[in-house]
């Protein structure tokens, strides 16, 4: 398969993408934007779904995300600004392939562009924000092979085991991402931590998971540790230098129904085998800063997350419909982690309207706290200066807490299609409180061809 080489183009926005797909061939126009499809282009007369049948599962997505900066921030220049992700990959099973029994092969590539609103307007740029308004955004522009994995499952699919180039978000500490804010996206721990890398970033893993009982599995994983991973240029990557140490977590996770209404509960704790830096002190434990030694350096570093979700009402009789809370938390080591923890709350009701089934409101709010080491090490770097003034443009803003909040709204055009205008509220953004609470425009747009 070919996969073009980075570039830079024209963003593709979402009416670009409408038009492309009315644009399709008429071999498979019949089916192409159908409501009830699954892919924009249709079935392609029938060949997609004869392709699962065979056991080929191929999957192209788009997520494009687009932040405007409505008021406040460090720059109240208005502007907006658009990033986007393009995956492409397949899944092959192997028993229909090969009669391999509960073995399956996956081959992921994923390609990201664009800016994001929260460097280019909300925080100070000395420092930037904490979170980002446009979670879709990071790791560079560029083509990334994400996924490249053997999962096999052992003993009525009790056991099962996942081998080869993955991100520990995909099974440890696991969050859906249909916020576009990135404090409510996607693993939390893999934010904060500093250690492991979310999607697209991959690394070698293993990990081992065991169901319990049908409500109940606990898994532990081992990932290679190698920040060149994440580098534009280690896009396709497969050998291990630069490793500097393993990542190993652990889970236990609950998936009980109350009522016929499901729910989701985690706690895990990683531990990670490569050196750390300290944030604050040198080898005789006095501010590095100030002794002009080096950092201390830890043998590991650690950090552990919680996770909930429950749906607790339904519309009427239909149990696909009504009210989901969750909750997550994180917290990090202290002597080595910019953020010490994490914590959010939020709601999603789905079909809240009779006319709109499918459709779903949001609402979170997040709080990003900074370790009081790493912020005592930025005062006294001011001091050591001799720096107060926050507009010299040598200081450095002192970093505290910062709090995000996002109401959005699902409008679920088609099966393949769901487009979420939402509204953030960005209060001390990066930490900093001499930066104005900014307020944030976005419209997310997710769609599967």
């Amino acid at each position: 398969m070919f996969f073009p080489a980075p570039s830079r183009r024209l963003p593709i926005t979402p009416c670009l993408i409408l038009a492309a797909a009315v644009c399709t061939p008429p071999a498979i126009a019949a089916q192409a934007l159908a409501t009830d499809s699954p892919w924009a282009l249709g079935d392609w007369n029938g060949a997609r779904t004869d392709l699962i049948r065979q056991g080929i599962d191929l999957e192209f997505s788009y997520v494009g995300e687009i932040g405007a900066n409505l008021g406040g921030g460090y720059d109240n220049d208005r502007s907006a600004r658009y990033s986007d992700q393009y995956t492409l990959g397949a899944g092959f099973d192997l028993e229909k392939l090969l009669g391999w029994h509960d073995a399956l092969f996956q081959v992921t590539v994923a390609d990201r562009n664009g800016d994001n609103i929260s460097n280019a307007r909300v925080g100070d740029p000395r420092v930037g924000t904490l979170s980002s308004s446009q979670e879709v955004w990071g790791r560079g522009s560029h083509w990334r092979l994400t996924q490249l994995f053997y999962r096999q499952a052992f003993f009525d699919k009790r056991l099962d085991i996942k081998a080869g180039r993955f991100g520990e978000g995909e099974d440890f500490n696991s969050f859906d991402c249909d916020f576009q804010n990135l404090t409510f996206c996607g693993s939390q721990a893999g934010n904060w931590g500093g250690i492991w890398y979310n999607w697209p970033v991959t690394q070698w893993a293993l990990r081992v998971k065991y169901r319990l009982t049908p409500e109940l599995f606990t898994q532990v994983g081992v990932y290679e540790q190698n920040p060149s991973n994440t580098e534009s240029r280690n896009g396709f990557k497969l050998s291990g230098s630069g490793t500097e140490g393993a990542v190993l977590p652990v889970e236990v996770v609950w998936q009980p129904r109350f009522d016929g209404l499901p729910g989701e509960y985690r706690a895990g704790y990683y531990y990670s085998s490569a050196n750390a830096r300290d944030v604050l002190k040198d080898g005789n434990g006095q501010p590095a800063v100030l002794s002009g030694a080096s950092y201390r350096s830890t043998s590991s570093k650690h950090g552990l997350w919680l996770g909930a979700m429950q749906q607790l009402t339904r519309h009427g009789n239909d149990a696909s419909r009504g009210l989901t809370l969750f909750a997550m938390a994180t917290a990090h080591d202290r002597a080595t982690s910019k953020v010490d923890h994490y914590v959010s709350v939020g709601a999603i009701y789905k079909g809240a309207f009779d006319a709109r089934p499918q459709d779903d409101l949001g609402f979170a709010v997040s709080e990003v706290h900074v370790n009081p080491a790493y912020r005592k090490n930025a005062a006294l770097t001011n001091q050591a200066n001799g720096i107060a003034d926050y507009d010299d443009p040598a200081y450095l803003p002192v970093q505290e807490t910062e709090y995000n909040a996002e109401l959005n709204y699902g409008v679920h055009i088609a099966d393949w299609l769901t487009v979420r205008p939402n509204l953030q509220y960005v209060r001390h953004p990066g930490g900093v409180r001499q930066v104005e609470d900014a307020w944030v425009s976005g419209l997310k747009v997710q769609a599967a061809f």
